[in-house]
């Protein structure tokens, strides 16, 4: 089996123009759903051992889980703040699946 990216280069382009696009207008806010637009165009162009891939995470349900992991963050005086990367890495992993 093959395991490939087919995006190209405008394409992760016109992804990142649209994402700052998103963050600026909405002053950050939108940074969830900016995060789900790029994981879904990077999903649409993986396929692995021939499998195309598919992202189904939403934008609401990661602000949800930024307020826990901010909150988190202030408690414990941002130690939590070291697992936030990972944390994001997990979400996004939990909502990318072969497509059907």
């Amino acid at each position: 089996m093959e395991s490939k990216f087919t995006g190209g280069v405008l394409g992760n382009l016109g992804t990142n123009i649209v994402m700052g696009l998103i963050c600026c207008i909405t002053l950050g806010i939108g940074l969830p759903w900016a995060i789900c637009y790029k994981q879904k165009w990077l999903a649409a162009h993986t396929i692995i051992d021939g499998k195309q891939m598919k992202f189904d995470g939403k934008g609401a349900q990661l602000f949800g889980n930024y307020i826990k992991w901010f909150l988190l963050t202030v408690i414990t005086f941002g130690i939590y703040s070291f697992w936030l990367a990972i944390k994001l890495e997990d979400w996004k992993a939990k909502h990318t699946h072969f497509a059907e």
